[in-house]
């Protein structure tokens, strides 16, 4: 399983390969499947799965059919992002605040853009930078890859964005082949806290078993990567519920195991390939495959890299979980199954999964994303990359918007739009932007009325200058304490400059030629 290391130092991204295979399902599973660039409905043969077109996720993009008959529906098609000027290219799905969702992204590069190497660029979830996508060796391979993270929604909205990076050629474009939105239930993973840091799919294995499991054996299409080595390999032969486990694995990954023989121990590489030293949430499944008996039990002891992570595990036919929610891991990972004296069966494993821990605090202040998704509305051809967070990754923020952070908050201080070629108007709610330092939408086509601003109180800046604004100027412009320029030439206004605003010590104010005001 190649993976490779983020430009931060404690993130870790997986790439895992999918076979261009389809699964078998009678129903869909909950949540959303979108096949990018496809115009249609994407079907899966052999299954009833279907991927909804893409298009009224985002705004922005070019659409593409790769010319290849055996390919997955998902992946004949794609979107890709020619345009520079956005900062980062972004989808956005309606879910259900404090929900927690599963997000796998899947890329196929198939030559789109008539290269032989598939482009490397960022991708970013919410405000979170999440992973660089390098697709290459799985490309060079005749795979496809994907990402997946576990997040909770802290909004109604979540954003899946990819952008360009030092990384992306200056030839080549950010593109994406599908994207699934899965809904978890409450319970699973709730040992993470979720309004913190989210859950990065490193491995999730069914050990023994040679296929993949997912939708509908897990109805929570999670998919459990076949694990095999020198070890001896066995069928159980009594069942389990997985209602009955944390984190509902499926009762199919319980199915086979691999073991040792009584008295030996059993050791395991995996996850496969080294990892990056940091934090990892790492649940490890067991099931005895034997009939009941009760003077026979299967003990163990279970230590990961040479630490002991549980002591004394008595596995029983109706199966165990054990997990931790924060362990350290780094390089070659190792699990040892050392079997008690008197255990009468020797060890074995089922399934495991393991998930790197992604800090998910930042976030820009509700109040300024609700204004500035607002005033996007309003305007009749926003910039590209004005979808998901205003802020962050602060060298993704929206065109034009500059932010400050402090501690996990972001609050924008800036909105620069000057001829930017934008027409629209201005909603009362920019009042509510109230760490605003400096608003300049000069040169462009602004109309409507100059709202009231009176909560701008750290405001130094007002550029509104060659658009056109009608009626008059807010009386409250003249009682904000920090303004100290305001430039309103140009425009369509009337009536008369406020005393306060005219009278202002040191404020450079320009409010002609081109209005019909009086002093």
């Amino acid at each position: 399983m190649p993976f490779t290391n983020m430009s931060l130092p404690i993130f870790l991204l997986w790439l895992v390969s999918i076979p261009f295979l389809a699964y078998s399902s009678p129903s869909q599973p909950r949540g959303t499947l979108v096949s990018c660039g496809s115009s249609t409905k994407q079907s899966i043969p052999d299954t009833s799965l279907s991927y909804i077109p893409d298009d009224g996720f985002i705004n922005v993009g070019n659409k593409t059919t790769l010319e290849s008959n055996d390919l997955l529906p998902t992946l004949s098609t794609l979107r890709y992002f020619p345009q520079k000027s956005a900062r980062k290219y972004c989808y956005t799905f309606q879910v259900i605040r404090g929900g927690k969702y599963l997000v796998r992204t899947i890329y196929f590069y198939g030559g789109f853009d008539g290269g032989k190497q598939p482009p490397v660029f960022d991708q970013i979830i919410g405000g979170t930078k999440w992973s660089v996508v390098n697709t290459t060796e799985d490309y060079a391979n005749g795979m496809s890859s994907y990402y997946e993270i576990i997040i909770g929604a802290h909004a109604k909205t979540l954003s899946v964005c990819v952008a360009r990076s030092n990384q992306t050629a200056a030839n080549s474009s950010p593109f994406i082949s599908a994207i699934e939105v899965l809904s978890l239930e409450d319970s699973m993973y709730n040992s993470t806290d979720f309004r913190t840091e989210a859950l990065v799919t490193v491995a999730r294995s069914a050990f023994g078993n040679e296929d993949s499991i997912s939708f509908p054996d897990d109805p929570y299409y999670r998919l459990w990567q076949p694990f095999t080595d020198k070890n001896e390999v066995l069928s159980t032969q009594t069942s389990v519920s997985s209602s009955d486990f944390w984190n509902k694995p499926p009762e199919k990954a319980f199915s086979k195991a691999i073991a040792a023989g009584v008295g030996k121990k059993l050791e395991i590489q995996w996850p496969s390939g080294s990892l990056q030293s940091t934090r990892y949430y790492i649940s490890l499944y067991f099931q005895d495959n034997r009939a009941t008996s009760a003077n026979s039990w299967r003990v163990f002891s279970v230590a990961v890299n040479g630490k002991t992570f549980y002591n004394n595990l008595n596995v029983s036919t109706g199966g165990v979980t054990i997990y931790s929610a924060e362990w350290p891991l780094s390089g070659p990972t190792k699990i040892t199954l050392t079997p008690d004296a008197k255990s009468s069966a020797g060890p074995l494993i089922n399934a495991g999964e393991v998930y790197q821990i992604l800090p998910f605090g930042r976030r820009t202040l509700a109040k300024d994303v609700a204004v500035m998704e607002e005033l996007a509305r309003n305007l009749d051809n926003p910039p590209l990359d004005w979808v998901g967070d205003p802020c962050l990754p602060q060298e993704n923020s929206w065109t034009g918007v500059s932010c400050s952070i402090k501690d996990t908050v972001a609050r924008i201080i800036s909105l620069d739009l000057t001829n930017a070629g934008i027409s629209g108007t201005l909603p009362l709610a920019i009042d509510n932007l109230s760490a605003l330092h400096h608003l300049w939408l000069g040169g462009n086509k602004f109309s409507g009325s100059i709202p009231k601003m009176t909560s701008l109180l750290k405001l130094e800046t007002l550029h509104l200058e060659n658009n056109n604004f009608t009626g008059e100027i807010p009386q409250s412009l003249g009682k904000l304490p920090s303004l100290r320029e305001v430039l309103l030439q140009n425009n369509n206004l009337d009536g008369s400059v406020p005393d306060q605003l005219a009278m202002k010590q040191g404020l450079k104010l320009q409010v002609s030629p081109g209005n019909h005001l009086s002093r």
